[in-house]
């Protein structure tokens, strides 16, 4: 897989090891998949971020609770406990529709790499480009049985048009120079996660598929798969912050219409080391030294 500016840190396994080659023929007859992925348990405690523990705390302070918290909001749950930016794949056709897909872009833009989740094709492009005006750094990790491993460690330069000092109000937002890398994931791996070495909250997931039968879950939770050919065969659902895969049988009919539902339970107690903990000793006033972090673009709810 070939992506620009890319970094993987995997905390999945995926045991998917296809031993065919997608072919792509008319589909006249193929039905549909719809469904809605939902999470009961209620919403998982977030990863909080001392932000006076890494650099930039003023501009990345831009999106904090106020506190000077920074939270990564790895769920996002519609009042129907719907939960979004879900990977819904089918793992085993074989043939079926055109496998068109569109090359993607991931923005580091205020402290946080967008979109959170992505599909990508394997052996497709990804670009990467910083739009902040602060460094990031790019580290790439891939799923192993034995742990994960490095692919690579590269700085995601800033524009060297922005403004050299950057206040708390600053939206300028300029895109750097995209670094290019070449990543060979090893055969069965499919998931892998970008993070910023300099910011530890910034992430973006991604899952790699072998055909066009995909679908991320809207905002309210819901999926929809079109021209799937006639036949039985397994629908894969996985959400990086849940860290398991959920799938079921399904049979799709000559034109027909199969609804097929997921529920993941929320992951409870202490998820991680980065969690919200006031302590004196670590505010902004322990850096000797007055930090003026404000959430002037958006203030975090714990």
């Amino acid at each position: 897989m070939r992506l620009v500016g890319l970094a993987v840190l995997c905390a999945v396994s995926v045991c998917w090891s296809p031993s065919w080659a997608y072919e792509e023929i008319a589909v006249t007859d193929g039905g549909t998949i719809k469904g809605t992925v939902t999470m009961t348990g209620g919403k998982p405690t977030p990863k909080g971020y001392n932000l006076i523990t890494f650099p930039d705390p003023v501009y990345c302070g831009r999106i904090s609770t106020g506190t000077g918290w920074r939270i990564l909001d790895e769920f996002s749950l519609a009042s129907g406990q719907g939960l979004k930016d879900v990977v819904v794949v089918l793992t085993d056709v074989t043939k079926g529709k055109p496998f068109k897909f569109e090359p993607l872009t991931i923005e580091a833009r205020d402290c946080r790499f967008l979109p959170f989740v992505t599909v990508v094709k394997d052996g497709s492009d990804v670009a990467v480009m910083n739009m902040d005006p602060v460094m990031h750094d790019i580290q790439a990790y891939e799923t192993s049985q034995l742990g994960p491993r490095v692919l690579f460690n590269t700085p995601l330069p800033m524009n060297p048009h922005h403004k050299r000092l950057v206040s708390a109000e600053s939206h300028e937002h300029l895109a750097g120079e995209p670094v290019t890398e070449v990543i060979h994931m090893t055969k069965g791996r499919r998931i892998f996660l970008m993070q910023c070495g300099f910011h530890a909250y910034m992430e973006s997931w991604g899952f790699a598929v072998d055909n066009p039968y995909f679908a991320l879950t809207g905002d309210d939770g819901t999926f929809n798969l079109t021209d799937v050919p006639p036949g039985d065969y397994t629908l894969m659902v996985w959400h990086p912050g849940v860290g398991t895969m959920l799938q079921k049988k399904v049979i799709v009919t000559e034109k027909g219409l199969s609804t097929v539902d997921f529920d993941f339970k929320a992951p409870q107690g202490r998820r991680s080391v980065h969690e919200i903990e006031q302590n004196p000793h670590y505010g902004p006033e322990s850096l000797g030294k007055v930090v003026d972090i404000r959430p002037t673009l958006q203030r975090q709810v714990p």
